[in-house]
């Protein structure tokens, strides 16, 4: 009876010592994968004072009226602000300036146009709603600001919560095996 028990607990700390390494291995893996992309993308963003934007004007353009050869197929909201009493171009994300310079804000439902237009148009209403709200600025780019940052701490927080909780869980399963493997010796000797 005792050898049953002996193995059977044996069995069961393999399993768990092999479950504690694969939560490491994991979290290593995704250490990595995160460190070459979330890691570089907030590196790189410019976007890092915070400020106080006051609305100056919201418009809602279409695409007759833009000038410039690209234009979009899609509502576009056009959003001017006062910046530390700079007058500046809003932009919902760091993304929306790279799709299109001439919009603060792209809908996210781009084929249908009346959605889309809908969608614009409540955004448009909230600015109007809010007439003083916070926004990034970067010190090399004065004549733009974004809304929301993508790339900023919160996110970096959020990426990297569950990796290290893996980590701390498969570090913690290993400990308390080697601490039941000790305490057993220690037992069986007495």
């Amino acid at each position: 009876m005792g050898k049953k028990l002996v193995m059977a607990q044996k069995r069961g700390e393999t399993r768990a010592l092999c479950l504690g390494v694969t939560m490491v291995v994991c979290a290593a893996i995704t250490y990595y994968i995160l460190g070459t992309t979330v890691l570089p993308l907030y590196q790189k963003s410019v976007w890092t004072q915070e400020s106080t934007c006051h609305l100056i004007e919201a418009n809602v353009k279409d695409h007759e009226e833009l000038e410039g050869k690209k234009v979009p197929r899609y509502p576009c909201l056009w959003v001017n602000v006062s910046v530390v009493g700079q007058w500046a171009m809003l932009y919902h994300t760091e993304d929306t300036q790279d799709q299109n310079q001439q919009c603060s804000y792209i809908p996210s439902n781009l084929d249908n146009y009346q959605m889309a237009l809908a969608d614009v148009e409540k955004v448009r209403a909230n600015f109007h709603e809010h007439q003083a709200f916070y926004c990034f600025s970067a010190p090399q780019v004065e004549t733009s600001v974004v809304y929301r940052r993508l790339y900023g701490p919160q996110t970096l927080l959020f990426s990297f919560f569950w990796p290290t909780f893996l980590l701390t869980g498969g570090l913690l399963i290993i400990a308390m095996v080697k601490l039941n493997r000790s305490l057993s010796i220690l037992a069986a000797q007495r």
